[in-house]
Protein backbone atom coordinates (compact mmCIF):
# COMPACT_ATOMS: atom_id res chain seq x y z
CA UNK A 1 0.00 0.00 0.00
CA UNK A 2 1.10 3.59 -0.62
CA UNK A 3 2.81 5.28 2.38
CA UNK A 4 1.72 9.08 2.82
CA UNK A 5 -1.80 8.19 0.82
CA UNK A 6 -4.49 10.30 2.03
CA UNK A 7 -6.83 9.12 4.42
CA UNK A 8 -8.65 6.74 2.22
CA UNK A 9 -11.34 3.85 3.24
CA UNK A 10 -10.72 0.79 1.73
CA UNK A 11 -14.01 -1.76 2.52
CA UNK A 12 -12.45 -4.92 1.82
CA UNK A 13 -15.26 -7.54 2.82
CA UNK A 14 -14.05 -10.64 4.46
CA UNK A 15 -13.18 -13.67 1.78
CA UNK A 16 -11.60 -11.23 -0.51
CA UNK A 17 -8.59 -12.88 -2.45
CA UNK A 18 -5.88 -11.38 -4.17
CA UNK A 19 -6.21 -11.70 -8.17
CA UNK A 20 -4.51 -12.28 -10.92
CA UNK A 21 -0.93 -10.56 -12.30
CA UNK A 22 -2.12 -7.40 -14.66
CA UNK A 23 -2.71 -7.45 -18.00
CA UNK A 24 0.23 -6.23 -19.51
CA UNK A 25 2.61 -7.58 -17.19
CA UNK A 26 4.14 -10.28 -19.33
CA UNK A 27 5.04 -7.05 -21.79
CA UNK A 28 8.15 -5.45 -22.00
CA UNK A 29 9.72 -2.31 -21.06
CA UNK A 30 10.01 -1.01 -24.68
CA UNK A 31 6.41 -2.14 -25.07
CA UNK A 32 5.06 0.16 -22.43
CA UNK A 33 7.44 2.74 -23.90
CA UNK A 34 5.55 5.40 -26.36
CA UNK A 35 1.85 5.61 -25.04
CA UNK A 36 1.82 9.12 -26.54
CA UNK A 37 -1.45 11.08 -27.53
CA UNK A 38 -0.75 9.67 -31.20
CA UNK A 39 -0.93 6.35 -30.04
CA UNK A 40 -4.16 7.22 -28.36
CA UNK A 41 -5.59 8.60 -31.43
CA UNK A 42 -5.32 5.58 -33.50
CA UNK A 43 -6.13 3.15 -30.62
CA UNK A 44 -9.42 4.66 -30.34
CA UNK A 45 -10.13 5.43 -34.13
CA UNK A 46 -10.04 1.86 -34.13
CA UNK A 47 -11.77 0.76 -31.10
CA UNK A 48 -13.85 3.14 -29.37
CA UNK A 49 -17.06 4.72 -30.03
CA UNK A 50 -17.76 9.09 -31.07
CA UNK A 51 -17.11 11.29 -29.02
CA UNK A 52 -20.84 12.52 -29.08
CA UNK A 53 -23.00 10.02 -26.93
CA UNK A 54 -26.93 9.83 -25.48
CA UNK A 55 -27.24 9.11 -21.88
CA UNK A 56 -26.85 5.27 -20.88
CA UNK A 57 -29.36 3.75 -18.93
CA UNK A 58 -32.21 5.91 -16.58
CA UNK A 59 -30.86 9.48 -16.53
CA UNK A 60 -30.88 9.50 -13.12
CA UNK A 61 -28.08 7.10 -13.15
CA UNK A 62 -26.27 8.28 -15.81
CA UNK A 63 -22.78 10.03 -15.33
CA UNK A 64 -19.57 10.99 -17.43
CA UNK A 65 -16.47 11.57 -16.66
CA UNK A 66 -13.26 12.69 -18.68
CA UNK A 67 -10.24 11.22 -19.39
CA UNK A 68 -7.56 14.37 -19.47
CA UNK A 69 -4.58 13.33 -21.46
CA UNK A 70 -1.63 16.03 -22.40
CA UNK A 71 1.44 14.77 -24.11
CA UNK A 72 5.03 15.78 -22.53
CA UNK A 73 8.41 13.62 -23.13
CA UNK A 74 6.72 11.77 -25.65
CA UNK A 75 4.46 10.22 -23.09
CA UNK A 76 1.10 11.10 -22.34
CA UNK A 77 -0.27 12.03 -19.07
CA UNK A 78 -3.82 11.49 -16.82
CA UNK A 79 -5.31 14.53 -15.14
CA UNK A 80 -6.54 12.98 -11.99
CA UNK A 81 -8.43 14.79 -9.19
CA UNK A 82 -8.52 13.49 -4.68
CA UNK A 83 -12.05 14.32 -4.31
CA UNK A 84 -12.67 16.42 -0.97
CA UNK A 85 -12.99 16.03 2.63
CA UNK A 86 -16.54 17.44 2.58
CA UNK A 87 -18.23 15.19 -0.25
CA UNK A 88 -21.15 13.07 0.65
CA UNK A 89 -19.70 10.06 -0.44
CA UNK A 90 -15.91 8.48 -2.04
CA UNK A 91 -13.76 10.93 0.67
CA UNK A 92 -10.32 11.37 -0.37
CA UNK A 93 -10.85 8.79 -3.77
CA UNK A 94 -8.73 9.66 -6.81
CA UNK A 95 -11.35 9.98 -9.82
CA UNK A 96 -11.31 11.32 -13.21
CA UNK A 97 -13.35 14.71 -13.37
CA UNK A 98 -16.92 13.72 -13.92
CA UNK A 99 -20.21 13.86 -12.57
CA UNK A 100 -23.86 13.26 -13.11
CA UNK A 101 -25.75 14.44 -15.88
CA UNK A 102 -27.47 17.83 -15.65
CA UNK A 103 -31.15 18.10 -16.86
CA UNK A 104 -30.95 17.93 -20.95
CA UNK A 105 -27.66 17.48 -21.18
CA UNK A 106 -25.82 15.09 -23.63
CA UNK A 107 -22.86 12.48 -21.78
CA UNK A 108 -19.89 14.31 -23.20
CA UNK A 109 -21.32 17.98 -22.58
CA UNK A 110 -21.61 16.54 -18.69
CA UNK A 111 -17.75 15.46 -18.67
CA UNK A 112 -16.54 19.02 -20.40
CA UNK A 113 -18.74 20.71 -18.04
CA UNK A 114 -17.86 18.92 -14.37
CA UNK A 115 -14.18 18.87 -15.88
CA UNK A 116 -14.46 22.64 -15.75
CA UNK A 117 -16.25 23.00 -12.41
CA UNK A 118 -13.78 20.62 -10.29
CA UNK A 119 -10.72 21.87 -12.03
CA UNK A 120 -10.98 24.88 -14.08
CA UNK A 121 -10.38 23.18 -17.85
CA UNK A 122 -11.48 25.42 -20.47
CA UNK A 123 -13.82 22.90 -22.57
CA UNK A 124 -12.41 24.49 -25.90
CA UNK A 125 -9.26 23.23 -24.97
CA UNK A 126 -10.39 20.08 -25.26
CA UNK A 127 -10.06 18.14 -28.04
CA UNK A 128 -12.93 14.92 -27.55
CA UNK A 129 -11.31 12.27 -29.33
CA UNK A 130 -13.51 8.81 -28.57
CA UNK A 131 -15.25 7.65 -25.31
CA UNK A 132 -14.71 3.90 -23.83
CA UNK A 133 -17.57 1.68 -23.20
CA UNK A 134 -19.98 2.54 -20.34
CA UNK A 135 -19.23 0.97 -17.02
CA UNK A 136 -21.82 0.36 -13.98
CA UNK A 137 -19.99 1.51 -10.21
CA UNK A 138 -19.67 -1.56 -8.24
CA UNK A 139 -22.31 -0.39 -6.19
CA UNK A 140 -24.97 -0.39 -9.14
CA UNK A 141 -25.31 3.17 -8.37
CA UNK A 142 -24.80 4.62 -11.90
CA UNK A 143 -23.58 4.00 -15.17
CA UNK A 144 -20.51 6.34 -16.07
CA UNK A 145 -19.23 6.86 -19.66
CA UNK A 146 -15.45 7.88 -19.62
CA UNK A 147 -14.61 10.28 -22.93
CA UNK A 148 -11.26 10.55 -23.67
CA UNK A 149 -9.81 13.95 -24.12
CA UNK A 150 -6.64 15.93 -25.43
CA UNK A 151 -4.84 18.64 -23.79
CA UNK A 152 -2.69 20.87 -25.94
CA UNK A 153 -0.41 21.34 -22.98
CA UNK A 154 0.03 20.46 -19.30
CA UNK A 155 -2.57 22.67 -17.97
CA UNK A 156 -2.97 24.40 -15.65
CA UNK A 157 -5.62 22.79 -12.81
CA UNK A 158 -7.13 24.83 -10.54
CA UNK A 159 -9.18 22.79 -7.99
CA UNK A 160 -12.43 23.93 -6.80
CA UNK A 161 -12.00 23.24 -3.31
CA UNK A 162 -15.85 22.70 -2.40
CA UNK A 163 -15.21 19.04 -4.38
CA UNK A 164 -11.41 18.66 -5.15
CA UNK A 165 -8.77 19.06 -2.59
CA UNK A 166 -5.89 17.84 -5.21
CA UNK A 167 -5.22 17.82 -8.91
CA UNK A 168 -2.61 16.35 -10.41
CA UNK A 169 -1.58 13.86 -13.86
CA UNK A 170 0.56 10.71 -14.05
CA UNK A 171 2.32 9.81 -16.99
CA UNK A 172 0.57 6.49 -18.56
CA UNK A 173 4.22 4.85 -18.67
CA UNK A 174 3.76 5.11 -14.41
CA UNK A 175 0.65 3.45 -14.41
CA UNK A 176 2.22 0.43 -16.49
CA UNK A 177 4.99 0.45 -14.17
CA UNK A 178 6.04 -3.14 -12.69
CA UNK A 179 4.77 -2.79 -9.06
CA UNK A 180 2.21 -0.28 -9.76
CA UNK A 181 -1.36 -2.24 -10.30
CA UNK A 182 -2.64 -4.85 -8.81
CA UNK A 183 -6.17 -6.84 -8.71
CA UNK A 184 -8.21 -8.24 -5.93
CA UNK A 185 -11.40 -10.79 -6.24
CA UNK A 186 -13.75 -9.69 -3.96
CA UNK A 187 -17.07 -11.59 -2.84
CA UNK A 188 -20.46 -10.43 -3.89
CA UNK A 189 -23.47 -11.53 -2.21
CA UNK A 190 -24.30 -14.21 -4.29
CA UNK A 191 -21.04 -15.80 -3.70
CA UNK A 192 -19.75 -14.73 -7.48
CA UNK A 193 -16.03 -12.78 -7.17
CA UNK A 194 -15.41 -9.34 -8.63
CA UNK A 195 -12.68 -8.14 -9.62
CA UNK A 196 -11.36 -4.86 -7.95
CA UNK A 197 -8.06 -2.81 -9.38
CA UNK A 198 -5.59 -0.41 -7.68
CA UNK A 199 -3.07 1.77 -8.51
CA UNK A 200 -0.19 2.53 -6.33
CA UNK A 201 0.77 6.16 -7.04
CA UNK A 202 3.06 6.41 -4.05
CA UNK A 203 1.02 10.22 -2.52
CA UNK A 204 -1.93 8.21 -3.57
CA UNK A 205 -3.95 4.88 -3.79
CA UNK A 206 -6.24 4.91 -7.03
CA UNK A 207 -9.03 2.17 -6.60
CA UNK A 208 -12.92 1.20 -7.79
CA UNK A 209 -14.17 2.71 -10.53
CA UNK A 210 -11.56 4.96 -11.58
CA UNK A 211 -9.05 2.01 -11.27
CA UNK A 212 -11.15 0.30 -12.99
CA UNK A 213 -11.59 2.71 -16.04
CA UNK A 214 -7.66 3.02 -16.47
CA UNK A 215 -7.50 -0.75 -16.91
CA UNK A 216 -10.08 -0.90 -19.39
CA UNK A 217 -8.38 2.32 -21.19
CA UNK A 218 -4.51 0.83 -21.07
CA UNK A 219 -5.74 -2.69 -21.91
CA UNK A 220 -7.27 -1.37 -25.11
CA UNK A 221 -3.78 1.20 -25.70
CA UNK A 222 -1.49 -1.51 -25.02
CA UNK A 223 -3.54 -4.45 -27.28
CA UNK A 224 -3.76 -6.89 -24.34
CA UNK A 225 -7.12 -8.76 -23.09
CA UNK A 226 -9.22 -6.56 -20.77
CA UNK A 227 -9.84 -8.80 -17.22
CA UNK A 228 -13.63 -10.54 -17.18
Amino acid sequence: MPGGAAPQVVPRPPGWQPGPSSPWSALGAAERAGLDLDRVRMMLQAAAGPPSAPGVGPRERSAAVLVALFDEAGEAHVVLTRRAATMRSHRHQVSFPGGRLDPGERLDQAALREAEEEVGLDPASVELLGRLPPFEAFAGLSTITPFVGALPARPHLRPNPAEVERAFSVPLAALVAPGCHWEERWPLPGGDLYPIHFFDLSLDLVWGATARILVSFLTRLLGVPDVP
